[in-house]
C-alpha cells in the first residue's frame, strides 16, 4: 500500500512549479489531492484555471483530484479551501502552505502595494489556511494530520531585494514554530521547507544575470527535487518530528539551524556598562564564529 493511502491532503500553488511536483507525487503515493491555484502571474496579477490542467494529470495517472481557485489571501478564500477538501473526500489531513508570489524592489522603489501583496498571499496567507484547517482538527480531534509550510532562504538568510518577500519567509518559519506548539495535543506536525528550485518565479533572476537555463539544468535543479522531503513529511513515518526547517535544493537534502542562544554572559547584579562591552561583545562574536564554522563542517554533503 502507498504511504499516503486515503489521506486526503490540500496543497496551494498547487498550478506549477513545486506545487504541482508536490501535487503529482502525494498522488502517486496514494493521497487524494485539492489543487490550489488562482493560475496568476508571479506578481499575483491575472488568473488561469491551470489547477484543472493538474487535476487531469493526477486522474490521467489514476489518481483522485479535484481543484479549488480560492485565494489564500482571505480567511474567507482559506475556509472555502477546506471546506473543498472535507466535501469532495470527507476530510482533510495534510496542509501544504506553497502558494506565493514575488514583487522584487529595493526598500528605495518599494511601494506599499508591493509590500502588502506579498505579505497578504505569503504570510497573511499561511494564516489564512492554516486556521480553518486547527479548527477542523479541534471540532474532529482529527489526529495525525500534517502542516508543511514553506519559507525561503531569502527570508531565512536574506537576499538583496527582497524585503517584503524575506519579511513574509522569515515570518513563516516563526509561525510555523507555534503551531507545532499549539497543535501538539492532536498529533499533528508543523514543519518549514526551505526550497532552492528553478522555477517560472526564480528563473527569470538567473537570466537577468545572464544566464542560460538549459534542460540539464531543471533536471539538476527543477522542483522535482523538493516534493520528496514534502511527501515524506506528510507520511506516518514522520510523527514526532516538528517545527524543524529542512533545506531541500539540487538534489540536497538538510536540517537547518533553529535560533538558539551561542554563548552567554551574565552579572549577578546590577547592569553592563558600555565599557564593559567592549571586551564582551568581541567574545560573543568569537563565539558565533565557531558556531558557525562547525555548522559548516557538518554541512558538508554526504554523497550516495
Amino acid at each position: 500500500m502507498s504511504r499516503l493511502q486515503d489521506r486526503v491532503a490540500v496543497i496551494t500553488g498547487a498550478g506549477r512549479g513545486i506545487g504541482r511536483e508536490i501535487a503529482l507525487l502525494m498522488a502517486s503515493q496514494g493521497a487524494k489531492i485539492v489543487v490550489n491555484d488562482l493560475g496568476a502571474n508571479t506578481d499575483g496579477t491575472g488568473s488561469t484555471m491551470i489547477a484543472d490542467d493538474v487535476v487531469a494529470e493526477i486522474k490521467a495517472a489514476g489518481g483522485e483530484a479535484v481543484s479549488n481557485t480560492d485565494s489564500v489571501a482571505d480567511v474567507a478564500g482559506g475556509e472555502r479551501l477546506i471546506q473543498t477538501a472535507i466535501d469532495a473526500f470527507g476530510g482533510m489531513d495534510i496542509l501544504v502552505n506553497n502558494a506565493g508570489i514575488l514583487r522584487d524592489r529595493t526598500i528605495f522603489k518599494m511601494e506599499e502595494s508591493d509590500w502588502d501583496a506579498v505579505l497578504a498571499v505569503h504570510l497573511k496567507g499561511h494564516y489564512c489556511c492554516t486556521r480553518p484547517f486547527a479548527n477542523y482538527i479541534r471540532a474532529e480531534n482529527r489526529t495525525g494530520c500534517r502542516i508543511i509550510n514553506f519559507s525561503s532562504v531569502s527570508g531565512l538568510f536574506g537576499n538583496f531585494g527582497q524585503a517584503n518577500y524575506a519579511a513574509a519567509k522569515a515570518g513563516i518559519a516563526g509561525f510555523s514554530r507555534v503551531m507545532a506548539l499549539e497543535l501538539a495535543k492532536y498529533g499533528c506536525t508543523s514543519n518549514t521547507i526551505s526550497p532552492g528550485a528553478l522555477t517560472r518565479m526564480t528563473i527569470p533572476l538567473r537570466e537577468n544575470r545572464g544566464e542560460t537555463i538549459e534542460e540539464s539544468d531543471m533536471e539538476a535543479g527543477g522542483p522535482q527535487h523538493i516534493a520528496p522531503i514534502c511527501a515524506w513529511l506528510a507520511g506516518e513515518e514522520s510523527a514526532g518530528i516538528t517545527s524543524e526547517i529542512f533545506h531541500a535544493a539540487r538534489g540536497g537534502i538538510a536540517i537547518m539551524q533553529q535560533p538558539r542562544i551561542i554563548k552567554q554572559f551574565k552579572r549577578k547584579e546590577g547592569v553592563w556598562s558600555v565599557e564593559e562591552l567592549d571586551t564582551l561583545v568581541p567574545q560573543l562574536m568569537e563565539a558565533k564564529k565557531a558556531n558557525f564554522e562547525a555548522a559548516d563542517a557538518s554541512a558538508k554533503p554526504v554523497v550516495s
